[in-house]
């Protein structure tokens, strides 16, 4: 697939970087010639320097031969200038734009074909919000991800001595949850990759990725690990972006301090935010995080732009008695070095956000994709079409799909019409993958995938033969 992107910042890099080993065609832009030069020398790919919202720039850059344009500069103006350019110019097919400003994504009837063109919108301190959000509302787990519009979730915890499941072997989960139905997807085992079937048997220490339907994930968690107490107190160190959309998030549900160092930012939070309580302060101010009580609170966020400030602070609400920290953290080598550490939990802004962009370069019809652990594993919700003839998965039981090996299907969501002919609705089934399952038209099938190398396979399983119409 031949890629434009344009902007070499945090996400656009983070992307290039994703996307180049995948053999895609990749052009950056950006104005910053050492920063393209230091992305060239790391990556196989093409540079151009310029101004992304300029037609002379696109067209170096390829955009009249190009699949996809993903606009990720600092600018929302920039843009959304440069995917109408690149509609109207260049007939790009797709076209992605990163859009920060709230205003902007509060009126969609701007990005319409008729106006600025853009397919999709991305906004990562969204992404990220909602991400950590999901956190504290399942403070054991490690990652919480959403499949089918919420119907379907794939958790992450860690197993812990003294766990229902931990010792015995994964065959015990239906008689220890006769009435919820889940499927472990894969197990990590000190950063190595276990894929599992009835016989394993789950170690404390373990991460231990599991499916099941969305209201039945409490249920499937306390089989796994202690229950901690619910979040009541939540102190979030950062007043940017991400920090006040997560201040409001919260602010109905929990008791919410917030430490933003600057003094006019923290008046301008304090007036914007409803419940929030607003401090002025140096996150990594073991005095005023003393005195604020951190000891007591369930979850301290680390949001700050700066990496060390996250992870100082974090280690330090740690150390007071913070029950719970995650810190955000843009190097992904920091992210390995802190992860399962002092730290609870490390994320990575880039990798959690990159699962909207790699939906759009998957082959085959897919709806979304999530990275997972640190970009080293991913799962994909795709939509098997076609018939027995044209599909190698419509019409197969699961034990008779040809999946690559470290690939599993974790569950499937079905939808069906109910009702009289004037009164017909969707419901929408989730069902775990059994291996005797068979795989319907439209179904949209969880795969989970332990190695990205093999997502070529995965995508090519779930493309329709030449000849279905």
């Amino acid at each position: 697939m031949r890629i434009v992107i344009l902007g070499a910042g945090r996400v656009g890099s983070s992307v290039a970087e994703n996307l180049v080993s995948e053999a895609n065609d990749i052009t950056v832009v950006d104005t910053d010639p050492a920063r393209l030069r230091k992305l060239q020398d790391r990556l196989d790919l093409r540079t151009v320097v310029g101004n992304a919202g300029h037609p002379e720039i696109l067209a170096r850059a390829g955009a009249r031969d190009a699949d996809l344009i993903l606009a990720v500069t600092q600018s929302d103006e920039t843009n959304l200038v440069a995917c109408k350019l690149a509609a109207t110019m260049f007939n790009v097919p797709t076209k992605i734009a990163r859009i920060r400003a709230a205003d902007y994504l509060s009126h969609p009837e701007m990005f319409t074909a008729e106006n600025f063109a853009v397919d999709t919108v991305i906004c990562p301190e969204q992404i990220l919000t909602d991400y950590i959000a999901k956190l504290i509302e399942f403070p054991e787990s490690l990652q919480v991800l959403e499949f089918a519009d919420g119907r379907v979730s794939l958790v992450g915890v860690r197993a812990f001595h003294g766990g229902p499941l931990v010792g015995q072997e994964l065959q015990t989960i239906r008689k220890h949850l006769p009435n919820l139905d889940t499927r472990v997807a894969a197990i990590f085992r000190q950063d190595s990759p276990i894929i599992p079937d009835a016989t394993t048997v789950i170690e404390a220490g373990d991460e231990v990725f599991f499916v099941a339907a969305t209201e039945h994930i409490r249920g499937v968690m306390r089989e796994l690990r202690r229950m901690d107490k619910p979040v009541k107190r939540v102190m979030i160190g950062g007043g940017g972006n991400i920090g006040r959309r997560l201040a409001a998030a919260l602010e109905e549900k929990y008791e919410v301090k917030l430490i933003e160092y600057n003094r006019k930012s923290a008046e301008a939070l304090a007036a914007d935010l409803g419940r929030t309580l607003v401090l002025v302060g140096d996150v990594t101010d073991e005095e005023l995080l003393q005195t604020e009580n951190i000891g007591d609170m369930d979850i301290y966020c680390a949001l700050t732009n700066d990496d060390e400030n996250n992870i100082m602070s974090s280690l330090l609400a740690k150390r007071m008695g913070a029950r719970r920290v995650v810190a955000l953290i843009n190097r992904s080598s920091y992210v390995n070095l802190v992860q399962a550490g002092q730290i609870d939990i490390a994320i990575s802004p880039a990798q959690t956000t990159i699962g909207t962009l790699l939906a759009h370069v998957r082959q085959g019809d897919c709806v979304a994709v999530h990275s997972l652990r640190r970009g080293a594993a991913e799962a994909l919700e795709l939509v098997a079409h076609g018939d027995p003839k044209s599909s190698k998965v419509v019409g197969r039981r699961i034990e008779e799909i040809d999946l690559p090996k470290g690939a599993t299907i974790g569950a499937v969501v079905r939808t069906r019409e109910r009702g009289e002919a004037d009164k017909k609705r969707n419901e929408h089934e989730v069902l775990i993958a059994h291996h005797d399952l068979v795989i319907e038209p439209d179904d949209h099938v969880i795969v989970f995938v332990i190695n990205k190398k093999m997502m070529p396979k995965v995508e090519k399983l779930f493309q329709v033969g030449v000849g279905f119409l």
